[in-house]
């Protein structure tokens, strides 16, 4: 015979198996409360209390059976760990370890159902890059004439050569929207320069437009002998060596940046004419990315808040969560 110490423990787990039996109803099955209340003999309100228990005690655990069901947890983790506005991590199709083109496709169904739906005037700015490309070649022709597409950095090279990344005229033909291009050098030969550049009347224009921006979208850079600003003639090899010595890992519309998201000390940043952002990012500010080498990159930029908002793949998410 049980003695009197162990009678609640043994009430406590009777409870216990009729709080499964409910919650094995009521989720597993679907029943109504009414239902389970008449096939267990208890009242209404005891099924309600059964069923919280069953929670509270953990017995119900959900699973999303679904392809997406990891990319959604790592969306989550990452919105939770940089305190982001918006993530969206989708499936790498390629298998590879940079999948620009699932990217790209996620954030065109991003700028179309979620910002592009508005009827009233917006002003997107936008930057430059391979994702970028590949997001403007996939948004579907929308006529958007009250739209504005401003470009967020230059497009040319010191000596006058125009990249093939036109990301901002692209965006605006097929929203058939206003275009706002910024046609001068990523980086000037000197600092006169730059001042002359950024007096003009239309640069002034230009930096309204991204000033009242209510998005800002824009891919990322890393720093290697590869750098796109480097690759594609923008800054000089010595230039690239330096921006990596001081600590740069990541490049945002052109500007270096630590792996804790600092601006760091780089010679041609008192040369460099985009609209370098201040921290912390004071509206949704999306980073479109994929790959390894990306990866520090976008931490760097999430954990300096110069974004608030990351679409990317499942494989880079984890590469960015596992350097926590």
């Amino acid at each position: 015979m049980a003695s009197v110490a162990e009678r609640p423990d043994a009430a406590g787990e009777k409870r216990l198996d009729l709080a499964a039996r409910a919650a094995w109803l009521y989720y597993f099955k679907g029943r109504t409360q009414e239902q389970i209340a008449t096939e267990l003999n208890i009242s209404r309100q005891i099924v309600q209390r059964l069923v919280a228990l069953a929670n509270s005690e953990r017995l119900i655990r959900f699973q999303l059976v679904h392809p997406l069901a990891e990319a959604i947890e790592l969306a989550d983790r990452l919105k939770d760990r940089f305190g982001l506005i918006y993530c969206d991590v989708c499936l790498n199709e390629s298998g590879s370890t940079e999948d620009i083109p699932s990217v790209a496709s996620q954030a065109t169904f991003y700028l179309e159902n979620v910002i592009l739906q508005q009827k009233a005037p917006l002003t997107i700015g936008m930057g430059s890059g391979g994702a970028m490309r590949e997001v403007s070649r996939r948004l579907p022709p929308m006529d958007r004439p009250q739209h504005r597409c401003v470009s967020l950095m230059g497009n040319l090279t010191r000596d006058g050569r125009a990249t093939h990344y036109d990301v901002v005229t692209r965006l605006a033909e097929r929203l058939n929207a206003q275009c706002y291009p910024l046609p001068v050098p990523v980086v000037t030969n000197t600092v006169e320069e730059r001042k002359v550049l950024q007096a003009q009347p239309g640069y002034g224009v230009l930096r309204s437009l991204v000033d009242e921006a209510t998005l800002l979208i824009m891919g990322i850079g890393y720093w290697s002998a590869e750098a796109t600003l480097y690759h594609d003639g923008f800054i000089t090899a010595a230039e690239t060596a330096q921006a990596m010595q001081a600590g740069g890992v990541g490049e945002l519309l052109g500007c270096a940046i630590s792996a804790d998201g600092e601006i760091v000390d780089a010679a041609y940043h008192d040369r460099l004419t985009s609209f370098v952002r201040t921290q912390p990012a004071d509206r949704p500010t999306t980073i479109v990315a994929s790959g390894v080498h990306r990866a520090p990159a976008i931490r760097a930029a999430l954990r300096g808040r110069l974004a608030n908002s990351l679409i990317t793949d499942e494989n880079t998410a984890k590469l960015i969560l596992g350097m926590e």
